[in-house]
């Protein structure tokens, strides 16, 4: 599975302070620590209080382009923020997100294509999030056909089957999974799928156990990416097993360490 590292995000206190005093070590020690942990790529979020959102996310991605050159997700709904992030971050980076609507996958479906990225695009339209499986599957069949049309290879479009917290709605774990499933049937060759997946536990008191538990029903239904918290060794531990035990990697006794050993590499 690719993991992409969730916590450079303005959301987090420390990180929204670093941002606003110009600070890059906490930035910095952040995406190194993530990359140690098994993070393959980092999610880069200026946060909702940036006063000047652009500038704040050239400053971050510069910020973090000293110490790695590891793929970005530059994370950001506002175009002009989008396309700063991209221009600074280089070719090989992803896009979270855009919405299922047309009107976004206008703008944002060139843009993956003019800055070699890959688009992450959730199951949202103009009515907000289906209730399940098949409202969500359509919205994804309109997006990967909008991409075949402008000319974007599927392989990089990435699905997100948006979950949801499992407190609120807790039919929609399942919904999610059908989801992913029949996403791999859409097209030859099919999209990527992806989850935010700290999303399903949010306001519950069993966080920890409620992520890794859903990140290995979710890789056991074809799930191929995941920003969650990769500084959670146990989360990590089990998303390793389980891609172990679905026979995507060679067991060893010290497969934990070795998978880590590659990723580094």
């Amino acid at each position: 599975m690719y993991a992409i590292g969730e916590r450079i995000n303005g959301m987090f206190r420390a990180v929204g302070a670093a941002i606003r005093e110009q600070n890059p070590e906490p930035i910095q020690e952040l995406a190194k620590a993530q990359l140690d942990a098994g993070a393959q790529a980092l999610d880069v979020n200026v946060g909702p209080t940036a006063e000047d959102p652009v500038a704040a996310m050239a400053w971050l991605v510069k910020a973090i382009r000293e110490v790695t050159e590891a793929s970005l997700a530059i994370d950001t709904t506002k175009p002009d923020v989008m396309k700063k992030g991209l221009e600074l971050a280089g070719p090989g980076s992803i896009m979270n997100s855009t919405k299922g609507q047309q009107e976004q996958l206008d703008i944002f479906i060139p843009m993956a294509m003019e800055h070699e990225a890959t688009l992450i695009a959730l199951t949202i339209d103009e009515n907000g999030v289906p209730r399940d499986a098949n409202g969500r599957g359509e919205i994804a069949l309109r997006v990967v056909a909008a991409a075949m049309e402008k000319g974007l290879d599927p392989s990089r479009v990435m699905i997100d089957a948006v979950i949801l917290p499992v407190n609120v709605t807790q039919s929609t774990p399942g919904q999610v999974l059908e989801t992913i499933r029949n996403i791999k049937v859409l097209s030859d060759p099919p999209p990527k799928t992806v989850l935010g997946l700290s999303n399903v536990s949010q306001g519950t008191m069993q966080r920890e156990l409620i992520n890794r538990t859903y990140l290995v029903m979710a890789l056991a239904a074809g799930l191929d990416a995941a920003i969650g918290d990769v500084l959670d060794t146990d989360l990590m531990d089990a998303m390793i097993t389980a891609e172990l035990l679905m026979d995507r990697a060679v067991y060893a006794d010290d497969f934990l360490k070795a998978y880590r050993a590659s990723v580094q590499a």
